[in-house]
């Protein structure tokens, strides 16, 4: 799955996403997109899911304008995010085009 990872998803989470493409704002020069922008640009260029740490999202666009799945991550440290990865990869296994899921864990 081409995944895209907004600016304050934690970036050592990418190298447990084995067999997945992911990408980063900053790599790509998008750094500077608001979020809609970003997802906009993120869908035609062909990625599937965006993960986020803006739990904010949902209630600043009509996600529903865009086929791009967007997973959220609750907290946002990485310190207990790494904690949940096997729930993550639950989560992206389950994406869909334009889903939206929200992953808390538990510190």
């Amino acid at each position: 799955m081409n995944i895209l990872f907004d600016q304050g998803t934690p970036r050592p989470l990418r190298d447990h996403l084995h067999g997945h493409n992911v990408a980063i704002p900053r790599e790509l020069g998008w750094s500077r997109l608001t979020n809609g922008e970003l997802l906009s640009r993120a869908e035609s260029a062909g990625y599937e899911l965006l993960i986020t740490t803006d739990g904010n999202m949902r209630s600043q666009l009509d996600l529903s304008r865009w086929n791009i799945g967007v997973l959220v991550l609750r907290p946002t440290d990485w310190s207990v995010i790494w904690t949940g990865i096997p729930l993550i990869l639950e989560a992206i296994n389950r994406c869909q085009p334009g889903s939206y899921q929200v992953v808390t864990i538990e510190s």
